[in-house]
Order: C-alpha cells, then structure tokens, then sequence
C-alpha cells in the first residue's frame, strides 16, 4: 500500500451514480471525501456571478486558483458546500452550472490550477476521490480505480427524477441533449478526456440498484485494500 493515505478513485460520467456511491463509501470507512466536481462548479459559478466568458481561460483560471471555498460534512451526512462565505449547493446543482462546469473543465489552464487542490485531499486514514481523471490523471497511483457507466437514457431519467424531487422544472428530453452533449464534450476534451483507467474496475448501472453498486464497490475494497470489513 502506497506510504501516502490510500485513494480509491470513482470516475464515470454524470449520472450514473458517482457520488451516492462516494458519500456512502466515505462514511462507511471513515475517510475523507473529495467532489472534484464540484470544484469546477465551483469555478463556474464564480465565474458566472463576476460575468466572465467562459472560453477566457486565463481570467476563469485565476478564479480557480482563487476560489474561497469549503466543504463542510453536516450532522445528518449531507455536504454543505460554500463559496465566498454563502452556501452554494442549490446553484450548483443546476443543469446551467453543470454545463458552465464541463466548458470550463476543458480549458487546461483550469485544470492545471486545480491540480494540486485536489491532491491535497490526500489524507489519513484515506480519500474518496469522486470525478472524471481521479484515476487517469489526479491520482493515477490509487490503489483502487472504478468507474461507472449507464446509458444517456436511463441517467437522463435518473437526473429528471432528481430535479423533480427537488421542486425543480425540468424536460427529459432537454436532459437527454444535454447529457449527450456534455458526455461528447467531456470525452472529446484535448486534456484529460472522460475515460476508464487501464487498470479500472469498469461497472455499468444501468440495470442496478445502488445497494448493488456499493455492495459491489465494498467488497472490491476488502479484497484489494486488505482491509476488513466495516461493520
């Protein structure tokens, strides 16, 4: 095992599970959590409010290097995130910040400022890492890599359940183009593109419940960790 904490990384597109399945690791073993994800919301965000373009890579790069921002687990095990002091969590859930955050994600110069914030997440007892390159790019030395799938379908009806719950207007088929255009724009990014790492456990969700995911991520856990099972 690596001398550094240990990191199991969970990449994979939007939708299909991702970060139900970090949260729900992470406090089962008692590690730390990394949303890198919502870092580049984060980032759009801010940017957005200070009316930045988007393709301005050197001024929404500054902003990443820059972000005032926290992640706070509450009581009852959700995440409160903030930027500059103000809880953010509802804005980021947008589909406009999810998009705004995948135009960014693009831009090498962000992801650059990005880099080194999300290794130093890195810490005892150990970290979930939730993104798209955890694996292939932020920490390509983890010592267990999985990455989810599911059709564009079934996650743009996942998202659509999600938003409705919420209180939140949404149209599926809007979803679906949406999910379609950013899984084409995530995978086809000239810098760490969308994709497994070669020594990824790949697990497609479409078809499973999500105690079946983490059942499954569990006991890939136990067996290549060494670790015991939680109780």
């Amino acid at each position: 095992m690596n001398i550094l904490a240990p990191v199991i990384t969970v990449d994979g597109p939007s939708g299909v599970g991702k970060g139900t399945l970090c949260q729900w690791l992470a406090i089962r073993l008692g590690w730390h959590l990394l949303d890198s994800g919502a870092l580049y919301r984060l980032t759009a965000l801010a940017a957005l409010r200070r009316s930045l373009p988007l393709e301005d890579a050197d001024q929404v790069a500054m902003v990443a290097a820059n972000l005032e921002a926290e992640f706070t687990a509450n009581a009852d095990g959700c995440l409160r995130i903030t930027l500059d002091g103000t809880e953010v969590g509802t804005d980021l859930r947008t589909e406009h910040c999810g998009n705004a955050a995948s135009r960014v994600a693009a831009l090498p110069a962000v992801r650059t400022a990005l880099l080194q914030r999300q290794r130093n997440f890195r810490r005892a007892p150990g970290l979930i890492a939730d993104g798209r390159d955890m694996g292939t790019v932020v920490f390509p030395e983890a010592e267990l890599k999985l990455f989810l799938t599911a059709s564009a379908e079934e996650r743009a009806q996942r998202r659509h359940k999600q938003l409705s719950q919420q209180g939140l207007d949404a149209n599926l088929k809007n979803l679906a183009g949406e999910i379609a255009e950013r899984d084409t724009r995530d995978s086809q990014r000239a810098i760490a593109p969308l994709r497994p790492a070669a020594d990824a456990e790949i697990l497609d969700t479409t078809h499973l419940k999500i105690a079946e995911v983490c059942d499954w991520a569990l006991a890939l856990t136990v067996h290549r960790l060494g670790l015991p099972e939680p109780c």
